[in-house]
């Protein structure tokens, strides 16, 4: 079972921001910017291309409506996508508030934000959708 999974089941605590049948997103604890969220499937796929089309149809859509909540809450030009798929053996999108094309780059050092201000972040995106 991955940690993923684990989040999806409850057995470990996450900022989630959404849910539905066939997803969940929640803020990554190490996010690259304030209102860095992640969208994951609840059926364990570790590679995000070996989703069947429904699945991933389904993936895209909610990141859509999950990244015009961040949209509405975080102040940013865009919100960018990225599909990394080597750290957690679970499919994932990261959703990332952009400034400009750095803001995406996963070299860069992480956030380090209190636990406070995730609850308030993620309550802020859930709020929006």
């Amino acid at each position: 079972m991955t940690l993923f999974s684990r989040i999806i089941n409850r057995e470990i605590p996450a900022h989630i921001v959404a849910e539905d049948e066939y997803c969940i997103a929640f803020l990554d604890i190490l996010p690259l910017a304030k209102g860095h969220t992640l969208v994951v499937p609840k059926k364990e796929v570790d590679y995000i291309f070996d989703a069947d089309d429904a699945l991933l149809e389904k993936m895209m859509v909610f990141s859509k409506k999950v990244a015009k909540a961040i949209q509405d809450v975080i102040p940013c030009k865009r919100i960018g996508m990225a599909v990394i798929g080597l750290e957690v053996p679970h499919a994932h999108i990261h959703l990332i508030p952009l400034q400009s094309i750095t803001d995406i780059n996963f070299s860069r050092p992480k956030l380090n934000l209190t636990d406070e201000e995730m609850e308030r972040i993620s309550n802020d995106i859930r709020s929006q959708i």
